[in-house]
């Protein structure tokens, strides 16, 4: 199911980056307690992602143009018999450690709410495995940056207990799951609390969100952009990224967190996709599953939609908002999106810059998830020559993806970032900028 190389580089990554991750998993191998030698031992390669397109849709059952990293977290983890499970973050030596039961109580707010999560609903899904593991993690991702840090952990983390605990063999699973896209999907359950089929949903982290991120994170490929629809998972297209262009990504500095009150202003925009779902469905009386299929209904189900908006005079999210929010979805997710990939196919950088450039202007005037610093790192990309820039994840800080030259992205990267020094000082001392292509999906890597 997971891609299988002996090595870091023979992922597809380019030398420097595989390099990179030999040199992390390397720190991560050795974060990892003494125990036995002889002990079954795996490697994971986990990268974060770039959502091109498709901005707060995927839960709504919308469409995402997508693409993985080449940067994110490379874990080791040992089996041990005990039914014990230690996690240690090999950058900074703290470490969490748990029985191997259904009852796990995460600890909100700390980087071991995640790994506890994943113990806690696996636990609950297959309750006739036990798994005992000590697991150790090392990651270039910058945290909180929007790149989907936290479904990139919990990724991996689940791959190195499954992997140990056998659970790929078990009926339950197999019945259940049938491939890495279906995977994606109950992955996304384990983060955001929901049911996945037979298997019962349980205490997420708290995120409304959807399998955006988990579905790249698996199943994007190297030097290609994935165009999916949601709700469940389901492939549309890849599209090759134009030869000689790369991604160079920044880091606003200005930390997209789901957690505490960041956690509330994010739920706050899936709250609203799904009060214009629940405003719809009873106006109408049809129980659809997903506000994407409810504006697939028919040729006038959208104007319909606006109607009932308008009509149910809203008091919490207001009809102006909730107007906004319908709005932003319908068009990024079946107007710009596809337009934009056909552009991209086509070769026509042109009308695919502009595309986007009306998808980041949707964000800041209807989705309402922009911040200064972000939406000045968009407008200095254009104006810098890059191809197309956004910003991209859930908002509310995060980073933005610039599409440029190969051969012009070390000069891009300087003035990039001293642009953003001068008009943004304070977030530009956190901020990080990095070029990337698109890389490959999460995998195995066999060491000697």
């Amino acid at each position: 199911m997971i891609p299988v190389v002996a090595r870091a580089g023979d992922s597809g990554m380019s030398a420097r980056e595989a390099a990179a991750k030999e040199r992390l998993l390397d720190l991560a191998e050795r974060a990892l307690p003494s125990g036995d030698g002889a002990a079954h031992r795996v490697a994971f390669f986990v990268p974060g992602r770039i959502e091109v397109l498709g901005k707060h849709t995927d839960y709504a059952g919308g469409r995402s143009l997508l693409c993985a990293v080449e940067r994110g977290f490379c874990i080791v983890a040992r089996a041990r018999q005990d039914g014990r499970v230690t996690v240690a973050n090999a950058e900074s030596g703290e470490r969490a450690e748990w029985n191997w039961n259904a009852d796990v109580r995460p600890v909100v707010g700390h980087w071991s709410n995640y790994p506890a999560t994943v113990v806690r609903r696996v636990a609950r899904n297959f309750p006739g495995v036990t798994v005992g593991a000590d697991v150790a993690f090392a990651s270039d991702l910058p945290p909180a940056s929007g790149m989907s840090s936290s479904s990139a952990f919990m990724i991996g983390i689940f791959l190195a207990l499954a992997d140990l605990g056998g659970l790929a063999g078990l009926d339950d699973f197999r019945s259940a799951i049938s491939g890495r896209e279906s995977l994606a999907g109950y992955l996304a359950t384990i983060e955001n609390g929901r049911s996945f089929g037979p298997l019962a949903g349980d205490t997420g982290v708290g995120t409304f969100g959807g399998s955006e991120d988990h579905t790249a994170i698996l199943c994007c490929k190297a030097s290609t952009l994935s165009q999916y629809r949601f709700g469940p998972v389901h492939f549309e297209r890849d599209i090759s990224v134009p030869a000689g262009q790369v991604f160079v990504v920044a880091f606003s500095g200005v930390l997209a967190e789901k957690t505490a009150a960041a956690m509330a202003t994010y739920n706050r925009a899936s709250l609203a996709a799904a009060r214009v779902l629940g405003i719809w469905r009873q106006a109408r009386g049809r129980a659809v599953e997903t506000l994407e299929a409810a504006v697939a209904a028919g040729s006038g189900a959208a104007d319909d939609i606006r109607q009932a908006i308008a009509a149910s005079r809203d008091e919490e999210f207001g009809v102006d908002l909730l107007r906004k929010r319908f709005d932003q979805f319908v068009i990024e997710s079946r107007q710009i999106l596809p337009e934009a990939g056909d552009a991209l196919a086509a070769g026509d950088l042109a009308k695919f810059g502009a595309l986007v450039d009306r998808s980041q202007r949707a964000a800041e005037e209807w989705l309402g998830n922009q911040v200064p610093q972000t939406e000045a790192l968009a407008r200095s990309a254009r104006s810098l020559g890059a191809v197309a820039a956004s910003a991209f994840g859930a908002g509310f800080g995060g980073s933005v993806w610039a599409l440029v030259s190969r051969s012009e992205s070390e000069r891009f990267v300087r003035d990039w970032s001293g642009s953003y020094a001068r008009s943004h000082p304070d977030a530009a001392s956190r901020a990080r900028f990095f070029e990337t292509s698109a890389g490959t999906a999460a995998v195995k890597i066999l060491r000697s």
